[in-house]
């Protein structure tokens, strides 16, 4: 049942079981609604999963969608924002970003992050700021960094 303070998570081929285990971890941790895993992203049971995510993806509401467009245009449809977590010049600082309630965190391939095409149908895009060499964190580190920004909006919305 959606709500006005709905949050998701849309993970998009993800490629480490491991990464879709931390995935599920953290977003019991937030609170998540659900997690919706698409295209050639892992889904539960999978031992990779389980030894990462203890028993979270077990009880995280979880629903896989092989096309990512298709999930995309359903939830805009139902009124949900979709916002990126990507690095890019249109990318603003997850700092500066006030969450609004539906929305969904959208979270890309480990390499090759969210697709040029996508990005131009989210509603937003929000990145970490990177200080050192590397261009980005893991990709479940940077959803929990994202997403406890993202929850301090959720009840003010």
């Amino acid at each position: 049942m959606r709500t006005n303070n709905n949050f998701y998570i849309i993970a998009h081929n993800i490629r480490s079981l491991y990464n879709i285990g931390t995935i599920f971890r953290t977003a019991d941790a937030l609170g998540v609604d659900t997690v919706f895993l698409t295209g050639y992203s892992g889904q539960p049971p999978r031992k990779e999963i389980s030894k990462v995510a203890l028993g979270a993806e077990e009880t995280v509401n979880w629903q896989y969608y092989k096309s990512l467009t298709y999930l995309v245009r359903k939830l805009k449809k139902e009124g949900l924002r979709i916002i990126a977590l990507e690095t890019g010049e249109t990318a603003i600082n997850y700092l500066d970003f006030k969450a609004k309630f539906p929305l969904a965190l959208l979270l890309g391939n480990e390499v090759r992050g969210v697709s040029k095409a996508m990005l131009k149908q989210v509603d937003a895009t929000i990145s970490l700021p990177m200080n050192g060499i590397k261009e980005s964190l893991n990709v479940g580190v940077a959803m929990a960094v994202a997403g406890y920004h993202i929850i301090k909006f959720r009840d003010i919305s």
